[in-house]
């Protein structure tokens, strides 16, 4: 049986689509966090900002995210973890996941800051075919 859900949970979201990739803007983490809370999505969180190069934030994401141990560190392999083995575990519920103070240096350049969020897309794309919400929320440092 579906909760329903409340008014205030869903607030944060309101307008946003279900499965899409956003820059962070006028959202507060605890906000989002809430509204993961509120509608029983996973909230996964990885803040960014001492990483240097690509392997560092595979690294923190990996940590932050708690993604298994044969996360093999590279975009496939967080597209992978991301993905099928989730969806494999049993019916998810949806996805907020919020990637706060992406890097945005020489040793991370635009190219792999759109890499990766392309990565995410690539995810928001996958659940939105099996009908279950993923939102993710990004800010650049």
């Amino acid at each position: 049986m579906d909760t329903p859900i409340r008014h205030d949970q869903e607030m944060p979201l309101k307008g946003v689509r279900s499965n899409i990739v956003q820059s962070i803007r006028a959202y507060r983490v605890s906000d989002l966090q809430d509204a993961a809370q509120g509608l029983g999505h996973h909230f996964l969180y990885a803040n960014l900002a001492e990483a240097q190069s690509k392997q560092d934030v595979l690294d923190l994401i990996g940590a932050q995210f708690t993604l298994p141990s044969h996360f093999g560190k590279n975009f496939d392999a967080l597209y992978d973890c991301m993905t099928d083995p989730l969806h494999k575990s049993g019916p998810q519920p949806g996805f907020i996941v919020v990637l706060e103070q992406i890097p945005a240096h020489a040793k991370f350049d635009k190219e792999a800051r759109e890499q990766l969020l392309d990565i995410f897309r690539d995810t928001a794309d996958y659940w939105g075919d099996r009908k279950i919400p993923f939102r993710c929320f990004y800010s650049f440092l």
